[in-house]
């Protein structure tokens, strides 16, 4: 793990140690950390954020090398960001700059995965052209599909927008320039819900520079029943496609963030409960119907 004390630096505080998810490091008779088991390590760099001194290094990662975590954005412009994020639907003809599709792709290491699974693997359209030739393979397919007498599982799902389509219309892909696909190992503990987390971040990340997003389940179904889709992208054997996300440049304006209808909220207090036998059956029910 390479797993270094600076002891010049080190003040002995122990706060590597306390969070330390994994319980793997202890302090030696002079006080200084070190890792008892490497193999129980989850790679997660815990210690190395939290060093005060920056006295420790891990897996060949230098503190000095590590950006700080000083003037953060507001609460309140967080929020704002938040809150004026929308799904679109209409981009310009064209590719985003490099360095802002490099941009988005460096931070996509950043979000968390579930048991610090890094994992993922990122196929990323970033060429209007390829781009182009990828929503023909699909639509073609989806064409033919909706063409025949006899619709399959996929048909159904499309068949709602079957004028639509034989029209010429971009139903799935919104005429967007750029693609991003999340895949996972099949063995990921987290795959969906990393998927998801990680586009998440992504969609707020590209917000932030005005870059326009959309959330594409039609294009996540297409690559689950098409595999050539998956072979063209690259997706790795043993992976599976997670989720999809369209983005590009825009000239949509939202000049207000809408007006959102309030969740239920339940504040939890202390109580004492007894639940019946059918209570329980329902309950079970609704936990894994899905």
């Amino acid at each position: 793990m390479h797993f270094k004390i600076d002891k010049e630096k080190c003040i002995h505080c122990g706060q590597c140690i306390k969070d330390c998810i994994a319980n793997i490091i202890e302090f030696d008779d002079e006080k200084i950390p070190y890792i008892t088991n490497e193999n129980h390590c989850l790679k997660c760099q815990h210690c190395l954020a939290i060093c005060p001194t920056g006295a420790l290094s891990i897996m060949n990662k230098k503190p000095e090398d590590s950006e700080d975590t000083e003037n953060l954005p507001s609460e309140e412009s967080v929020l704002k960001l938040i809150k004026s994020r929308r799904s679109i639907r209409q981009y310009r003809a064209e590719n985003l700059p490099k360095e802002v599709i490099e941009k988005l792709t460096n931070m996509l290491k950043y979000p968390p995965t579930g048991c610090n699974f890094h994992k993922l693997h990122f196929s990323i359209i970033d060429d209007i052209e390829v781009m182009d030739k990828f929503r023909e393979m699909t639509n073609s397919k989806i064409k033919k599909i909706l063409s025949s007498n006899t619709f399959n599982t996929i048909g159904k799902k499309f068949a709602n927008y079957k004028d639509a389509f034989m029209r010429g219309d971009d139903i799935i892909f919104r005429n967007a320039p750029h693609m991003i696909v999340v895949s996972a190992p099949i063995n990921a503990p987290c795959g969906s819900e990393d998927a998801i987390i990680n586009l998440s971040y992504f969609e707020l990340y590209a917000k932030s520079m005005n870059v326009g997003t959309l959330w594409c389940g039609f294009a996540e179904i297409c690559l689950k029943v098409f595999p050539d889709l998956c072979e063209f992208l690259e997706i790795p054997d043993g992976y599976k496609p997670m989720y999809v996300m369209l983005f590009g440049p825009t000239d949509i304006k939202y000049p207000r963030c809408t007006q959102p209808e309030e969740y239920q909220i339940s504040y939890i207090k202390d109580k004492d409960i007894k639940i019946s036998n059918l209570k329980k059956i329902k309950r079970y029910f609704w936990n894994f119907i899905r």
